[in-house]
């Protein structure tokens, strides 16, 4: 244990855990063996941390939990640590996810990732930094869900969803760029205009995939956000909603 961490009563720490500097665990929370959590972080009362996965294929092999800096974690969250496949669960430094939220085994959470109430990842979920996902929202096990994204309240992500976009819809679909979220962390009114022109092509063109990325290589101006969306989705494996 790090300095000033405070355990709140009928807690339980297991073997080989690490908390951070002013870290504190409340009441009647499990923390996992081989679970690290880093400095300033809050895990409210009744979560379970680095418990093993729910997947039938796992056998004991040793795996890990890691959790960043100042992240919130609140009541009655469960977070699975990783199988063999990967070997770790991580979630980042300045996430918040809130009371009842799932994370499954193998799943990768950025920085500031925010997951409402009840949001629940299946195994092997990505989730790049800034993402938001509102109450509710069910991911399928190995989708990718890309960097300043937000996915409404409710709704099932079966299919990879890309970045600095709004999701919504049965099934999920491109409801036009995340524009309030990236003006908000200060985007420049230039590159949102590059994302907006980019998924207009992908999504509006009525091209084919490979044929909307290769106008988007041609056309739109030249980017590190216009790479981001072209790599992201060219190296999707269960599809773009």
């Amino acid at each position: 244990m790090g300095t000033n961490v405070c355990v709140g009563p009928f807690s339980v720490i297991q073997a080989n855990v690490f908390l951070g500097d002013n870290t504190t665990i409340g009441n009647h929370v499990t923390v996992g063996e081989n679970t690290s959590i880093g400095k300033d972080c809050r895990i409210f009362h009744s979560s379970s941390i680095g418990e093993i996965p729910q997947d039938l294929k796992f056998g004991g092999e040793l795996t890990n939990t890691i959790i960043g800096e100042r992240t919130t974690i609140r009541e009655f969250v469960t977070v699975n640590r990783g199988t063999k496949a990967l070997g770790e669960t991580k979630i980042g430094s300045d996430c918040l996810l809130m009371a009842y939220v799932h994370v499954a085994h193998d799943c990768i959470l950025g920085n500031n990732v925010i997951m409402a109430n009840m949001a629940t990842l299946g195994g092997h979920v990505e989730i790049g930094e800034w993402a938001s996902l509102g109450g509710g929202v069910l991911v399928h096990q190995f989708c990718r869900i890309g960097a300043h994204a937000f996915i409404g309240g409710g709704f099932r992500v079966v299919q990879d969803v890309p970045p600095f976009i709004l999701a919504a819809g049965e099934p999920l679909c491109f409801g036009g760029t995340n524009r309030i979220g990236l003006k908000r962390r200060g985007f420049s009114m230039e590159d949102r205009q590059i994302i907006k022109n980019t998924y207009q092509t992908f999504f509006s063109s009525k091209l084919n995939r490979n044929e909307a990325l290769q106008k988007i290589k041609s056309d739109i101006k030249a980017s590190n956000y216009k790479d981001q969306i072209f790599d992201f989705i060219r190296s999707s494996e269960r599809g773009i909603i």
